[in-house]
C-alpha cells in the first residue's frame, strides 16, 4: 500500500470515531481541551496566534478562538485562495461579525471586513487542525497540504500546537519530507510535548 493509500484508510477511520462521540461528550472534551491549551506558556507569551475554524466533528477551535480574542491576543484565520491553492491570513477582532461559511462550509475572514496579513514574521502561535497525530508530533491533515504550504513559507518558527481527541491520537502515522511535526499536542487528558 503506498503512502497517500495509508494517509486515507487512516484518515476514514478516525472521522469515523470522531463522528461516532456525541455532540453533548464533544462539548465538554472541547471545554476541557481549550482550558489545556490556554495554560501553556507559549500561549501566554505569543502576542499574535495563528488558529482555524472547526468544521464537522473536530475540536471547537472557535472556543479556543474566543478565549484568545478576550485575552488581547492578535488573531489571525486562513482563508483558502482558490487561485494559487494557498491559505491567506487575515486579522479578526469579532468572530460574529468577522467570519462567513466559505470553502467547504468552513467558517473563513470576510475579507472586505478583514486586515490581510502577509507578513508572518509576528506570528508567534499557531493551532493547527489535522485528523490524527503522533506522540512525535507527526500530523496527519485533511490532504490539502495547505497548512504545510503556509508553515514551509514562514520565515521562522513559531510554537506549533494541535488539539484533538485522545481517539485521534495514532501511532506510525505515515509522513512525507513536506509534512510539518507539532510541538504540542493538547488532548482532553494530557498536555504532551512532542519529541521534534
Amino acid at each position: 500500500m503506498n503512502i497517500q493509500a495509508m494517509k486515507q484508510r487512516l484518515r476514514q477511520s478516525i472521522i469515523a470515531a470522531r463522528l461516532a462521540v456525541g455532540l453533548e461528550e464533544r462539548q465538554r472534551l472541547d471545554s476541557m481541551i481549550a482550558d489545556r491549551i490556554a495554560k501553556l506558556e507559549a500561549y501566554h507569551a505569543a502576542k499574535t496566534v495563528m488558529c482555524y475554524m472547526n468544521f464537522g466533528a473536530e475540536f471547537a477551535a472557535e472556543i479556543f478562538v474566543k478565549q484568545a480574542l478576550n485575552d488581547g491576543k492578535q488573531i489571525l484565520l486562513p482563508k483558502v485562495n482558490r487561485d494559487n491553492k494557498q491559505l491567506d491570513l487575515y486579522r479578526i477582532n469579532d468572530l460574529a461579525q468577522d467570519v462567513a461559511p466559505g470553502t467547504w462550509e468552513i467558517r473563513e475572514p470576510i475579507s472586505e471586513r478583514c486586515e490581510k496579513v502577509t507578513d508572518l514574521t509576528s506570528v508567534d502561535f499557531i493551532l493547527l487542525p489535522g485528523v490524527a497525530f503522533g506522540l512525535d508530533g507527526s500530523r496527519l491533515g485533511y490532504g490539502g497540504g495547505y497548512y504545510d504550504k503556509l508553515l514551509a513559507s514562514m520565515p521562522h518558527q513559531p510554537s506549533l500546537v494541535a488539539a484533538a481527541y485522545a481517539l485521534q491520537v495514532a501511532e506510525n502515522i505515515p509522513q512525507e519530507n513536506t509534512d510539518r511535526k507539532v510541538e504540542w499536542l493538547i488532548t482532553e487528558q494530557k498536555t504532551i510535548h512532542c519529541v521534534t
